[in-house]
């Protein structure tokens, strides 16, 4: 394609990191293997949950919504991007980016919402434990999941539907590893103030409401812990959310570093969106499985097994 007074685009240019072709390789192999361990590590924990019957909790399930969301979240991203590193081509066609969009969306989306529900299981678990089987009962476990599901999808694909209006003229390059809303905004030539209105106010939606629910409910649980009268009561009450506040605190550690980064298509903006996409999800089974027991001993069995087929 040559640059030119157009209305319509067939493609975008992924710069990525590096256009040294020496980096190439190691790029390619330091994704490949982020890739592969996060979806191994991810995929482990969900047949983990599903195949331990002492799994078949609320907080289990959820973990495994978390670890397929994060599957999915990578895959959005990285597979094309090895592509790319391996072809040594930068391209992504319209329909191409505009799905890479949506998806991102979707499963970023459902990472907050998971999050968040998983806090309020928490919640209900410490402060109200005699009535933990009531509330978290599976009707309303597989509703919060529906919502979290029903609004991701939507706000995404509205989001996406309103790229589709816009025309792009003479620039094509995307100065990122994958299609990020906000540089392909800045690309267009045709008016994009419903866009920005609606993109600032899924960001505010996704970084404050979810947010404060998780930050109340930790609120709540450290009041009801700090009146237990046993030291040993307390540090039982707060190792079942360890791995949680953990999760957590890498999510919106990173994901703040993204949207407060002042330059998106920097290194460093980058670098941050990495830590965002890759590093979190890689790490997320590490996590649930060093700090819980109950992980620990389903794994093993589902490794036991699997080297005994074999």
């Amino acid at each position: 394609m040559e640059p030119g007074n157009q209305t319509s685009v067939s493609e975008f240019l992924l710069l990525g990191f590096s256009q040294d072709s020496e980096q190439q390789p190691i790029l390619f192999g330091m994704f490949l293997s982020m890739f592969v361990v996060t979806v191994l590590g991810n995929l482990l924990i969900i047949l983990a949950v599903i195949s331990d019957s002492h799994l078949h909790t609320p907080m289990y399930f959820f973990l495994s919504n978390l670890s397929f969301a994060d599957i999915c979240f990578t895959s959005t991203t990285i597979p094309k991007m090895l592509v790319n590193i391996q072809t040594q081509r930068k391209s992504i066609t319209f329909a191409g980016c505009i799905t890479q969009m949506y998806f991102f969306m979707v499963f970023g989306g459902m990472d907050t919402f998971l999050l968040t529900v998983m806090a309020y299981d928490r919640l209900v678990a410490i402060c109200h434990p005699l009535h933990y089987s009531i509330i978290m009962n599976p009707r309303l476990c597989g509703l919060l999941a529906l919502v979290s599901w029903l609004i991701s999808l939507t706000y995404s694909l509205i989001q996406s539907l309103l790229m589709l209006r816009l025309s792009f003229c003479t620039n094509w390059v995307i100065q990122h590893f994958y299609c990020e809303l906000a540089q392909a905004l800045t690309l267009a030539c045709s008016d994009t103030l419903i866009n920005y209105i609606l993109h600032y106010m899924v960001t505010g939606f996704l970084g404050i409401v979810p947010f404060s629910g998780i930050l109340f409910s930790y609120t709540q649980i450290v009041s009801s812990v700090l009146r237990i009268p046993s030291a040993n009561g307390k540090c039982k009450a707060f190792s079942t959310c360890a791995s949680h506040l953990s999760v957590v605190s890498l999510f919106y550690g990173t994901g703040l570093g993204v949207y407060l980064s002042s330059d998106s298509s920097s290194w460093r903006g980058m670098v941050a969106s990495v830590m965002y996409t890759v590093v979190t999800p890689m790490l997320n089974p590490f996590i649930y499985s060093l700090r819980n027991r109950d992980i620990k001993r389903a794994l093993q069995k589902v490794l036991g097994r699997t080297l005994y087929v074999q």
